[in-house]
């Protein structure tokens, strides 16, 4: 196996094959994601796109291929779920998991106190740089002014901006965030490809989403999935207009 070392990929995935009893979840999987950018990724139910996910996390190994990290620095197929986090790729889960007793400002706390990585421990953190940290996050999140409500009092929509959140506190290059709209209102939707815009200024983003008007605001790079290969790839135009596509999953 041949590292690419000369792949400018933040995220670097070919010929990723992952089998359950039988079963490929992913067929020769193949896809590069750039520093910067922002893809959206689609696919009917089964199409692979949660053990993607889950392969680039640590949790599940793949039984071939190769997923490369930071222009091929790391190979993420030899790291366990930890050292992954601490590389700085962070996931956020469809059901939003926030410590519901606490206040919003608390739990951005909590999520910084959790930086877990060397630098963090080797430079160390003023609690007005993590003050200051925490006003920042909550500015782009758009709960400024419910930092001091209890998280459990929140609609669905702002525990999803939260858990963002204290995902932007653990400082990742990369985020994968699976269905973040899911039992949005239309407002909510909105706001969020917003939100997403502006974290994206400074960090690559992958979004995993069934809502098209969603992607489609988002006005990136498309990749559609299906039996566990890329189908199509392109501007949501060229993807939705796509007839293979439109057969498996816009057809519906």
């Amino acid at each position: 196996m041949t590292e690419p070392h000369t792949t400018s990929a933040l995220l670097y995935l070919d010929g990723i094959t992952v089998s359950f009893d039988g079963f490929k979840a992913l067929n020769e999987l193949s896809f590069v994601i750039e520093p910067g950018e922002m893809r959206a990724i689609i696919g009917p139910n089964g199409a692979g796109k949660t053990t993607m996910m889950d392969v680039v996390t640590g949790k599940t190994r793949p039984d071939a291929g190769d997923v490369f990290f930071e222009e091929g620095a790391y190979d993420l197929s030899k790291l366990d779920e930890t050292q992954i986090a601490e590389l700085g790729i962070g996931r956020k889960f469809q059901k939003p998991t926030v410590f519901e007793m606490h206040t919003v400002e608390d739990n951005l706390q909590l999520a910084l106190k959790n930086d877990r990585r060397v630098r963090s421990t080797l430079l160390w953190q003023s609690s007005g740089d993590q003050e200051k940290r925490v006003d920042e996050i909550l500015a782009t999140i758009r709960l400024s002014n419910l930092r001091s409500r209890v998280a459990g009092s929140l609609s669905h929509g702002q525990k999803q901006w939260l858990e963002i959140g204290m995902l932007l506190a653990q400082e990742p290059k990369l985020l994968l965030v699976d269905e973040p709209v899911a039992g949005m209102t239309d407002t909510e939707t909105m706001q969020t490809a917003e939100l997403l815009k502006e974290i994206n200024r400074d960090r690559t983003v992958v979004v995993v989403e069934h809502d098209m008007a969603f992607v489609r605001e988002l006005g990136v790079k498309v990749t559609c999935l299906h039996e566990g290969s890329v189908l199509a790839e392109g501007t949501i135009d060229q993807v939705s207009e796509n007839e293979r596509v439109v057969e498996v999953y816009l057809g519906r």
